[in-house]
């Protein structure tokens, strides 16, 4: 299985940590936040990996090389301005193939298992499989209806079965190469919500460590929580 990691975005809300620096290698615990992506894909034996570069890419391309530090082989898809998560997609495609890949945002932290997600794929997931997490704080309100884990993912439902995407899931390229209203820049959240209506995504919720690491307030949550756990603390972030 190939993955994808988005790393194209401006990271505007991480101003000024982000005025010269690319979110992805912001550092946490000592280390970039893309490094621990790195290293989970190396863990689950994923070798291929696809990452988008927009703001400040160089930087990315870089640090990451040809992946050979970490046993991957990386290529890199390389925008000319941020084309959000669904554009950035579309552009990969001829790096990606036609069979499912792994989907990682950039920006968020996890403890998942990577190689044991991807075992746990539904049959029923003909255009894909949502990693989901309770809602943190930040976002009470949710983002996906899950009637039960390894279920379709539902338009409507009941709130206490309403959970917040982690950034984190396995999709079939067709899912974003038949989308009827695809075009240069547009959010990989439209290409769901159709896709759910359509009753074509399956969802897990993992109730492990995960973070969004959207402001610098997060950032040093973050960086607080791994910090404890080194010190043998169990202090590793939930939502």
């Amino acid at each position: 299985m190939k993955a994808m990691i988005l790393a194209a975005g401006l990271g505007q809300r991480m101003r000024p940590l982000t005025d010269h620096l690319p979110k992805p290698l912001l550092p946490v615990a000592g280390k970039p936040l893309l490094q621990y992506h790195l290293e989970n894909l190396q863990a689950a034996g994923i070798r291929e990996l696809v990452i988008n570069l927009a703001y400040l890419g160089d930087q990315i391309r870089q640090f990451v090389g040809d992946g050979s530090r970490w046993g991957l082989n990386v290529a890199y898809s390389e925008e000319s301005e941020p084309l959000e998560t669904g554009g950035g997609l579309l552009y990969a495609l001829p790096l990606l193939g036609e069979q499912p890949i792994l989907l990682i945002n950039g920006d968020v932290w996890s403890d998942i298992a990577i190689a044991e997600l991807s075992s746990r794929v539904p049959e029923e997931a003909s255009a894909g499989h949502l990693v989901l997490v309770p809602n943190p704080s930040f976002h009470p309100a949710g983002d996906f209806f899950l009637p039960q884990d390894g279920a379709l993912i539902t338009p409507q439902g009941v709130a206490e079965r309403r959970f917040t995407f982690a950034g984190i899931s396995i999709i079939s390229p067709s899912l974003i190469a038949n989308y009827p209203q695809r075009r240069r820049k547009f959010p990989l959240v439209e290409v769901l919500r159709l896709a759910i209506e359509q009753g074509q995504l399956t969802g897990e919720v993992y109730r492990g460590g995960w973070s969004d690491v959207g402001t610098p307030e997060r950032l040093q949550q973050l960086e607080s929580a791994l910090q404890a756990q080194s010190r043998g603390q169990d202090s590793i972030l939930k939502s």
